[in-house]
């Protein structure tokens, strides 16, 4: 599909290496199955399974769990308004545009392609942001949209979910199984430590993915856009309002935070940036910082209302 998001031949090389490790690893651990269990075909294919049934019905999920809901036209003419011209400079189809009824402001695009996608913003997020802003925040997400970042990150976890499942099949096969030998006792001990370390891996590996994917959206969607400054504002206006709300109140919200245009941290500090689904604020608003500067804005990113 041709459109017109520009890519980072930086960030792409990096998210290219990091996919190149998570096959790597993928081949290393298959292999492995094959030389120590008789059922590893029966774990691929439930792993398969599940994660076919998550690409492909990936935006009704999201759009369910979010409680989002379809709006015409005639509900939200300026969003829809917005989507149109966006589609309309990008060559991109037009997505099925929702909006879910929460306090939280954030936006996240979900769907296997681009004719079978889903934006959507919630009511905290459309009540704080001007035009410009929010232009900023659907470029950010029409750019996942673009670069099929959905059926990429699904299909990078296929290898995290496939060792999930391997820890849990050889535990209760070795808890409930017939055979109680010494042989068999180290097959599955050594298939429980290659599974975890593989899922600490691929879990790493993952979050640095998402984390390279971020950043090229952010990039996409300010070029698009033209007004690198107009995302910036509308980064740290929607960083520092979820920051101020209690943490009790985001728990419900944080499974999502990979889909997110910005993660729901809430005010404690996070874990760490090895374990974050998205690049730290700074590391986004330095971006678009160099992007304005060679686009020729006069203001500055993250300074308040973009012009």
């Amino acid at each position: 599909m041709s459109n017109r998001f520009r890519s980072d031949p930086r960030l792409t090389a990096r998210m290219a290496v990091t996919l190149f490790l998570l096959g790597l690893l993928y081949v290393v651990f298959v292999a492995v199955l094959v030389a120590l269990l008789e059922s590893w075909v029966l774990v691929v294919a439930i792993a398969a399974g599940l994660l076919g049934a998550q690409y492909w019905f990936s935006d009704r999920v999201a759009l369910y769990a979010m409680r989002g809901r379809v709006v015409q036209r005639e509900e939200y003419p300026l969003l829809h308004g917005v989507v149109d011209r966006l589609c309309a400079v990008s060559d991109l189809p037009k997505p099925r545009v929702a909006v879910a009824d929460m306090e939280m402001p954030n936006a996240f695009a979900t769907g296997r392609n681009a004719d079978h996608a889903v934006v959507c913003v919630t009511t905290g997020l459309l009540g704080r942001l001007e035009p410009d802003e929010l232009e900023g925040v659907l470029a950010h997400e029409l750019s996942h949209v673009a670069h099929r970042d959905v059926a990429v990150m699904t299909i990078a976890s296929f290898l995290g979910v496939i060792a999930g499942l391997v820890v849990r099949f050889a535990f209760y096969s070795q808890a409930f199984g017939g055979r109680r030998d010494q042989n068999t006792a180290v097959v599955f001990s050594v298939v429980i430590g290659v599974s975890a370390a593989v899922y600490v891996l691929s879990f790493l590996l993952i979050r640095v993915l998402s984390r390279y994917r971020e950043l090229a959206a952010d990039r996409a969607g300010a070029l698009l856009t033209g007004r690198p400054s107009a995302l910036a504002s509308a980064l740290t206006k929607v960083t520092g309002d979820i920051a101020r709300i209690p943490t009790r109140d985001l728990r419900s919200s944080q499974a999502f935070n990979a889909f997110y245009f910005t993660p729901a941290l809430g005010r404690r500090p996070h874990l760490g940036r090895f374990f974050a689904t998205h690049p730290p604020l700074d590391q986004r608003i330095a971006q678009l910082g160099r992007l304005s500067v060679e686009l020729g804005e006069t203001q500055a990113p993250g300074s308040g209302k973009a012009g």
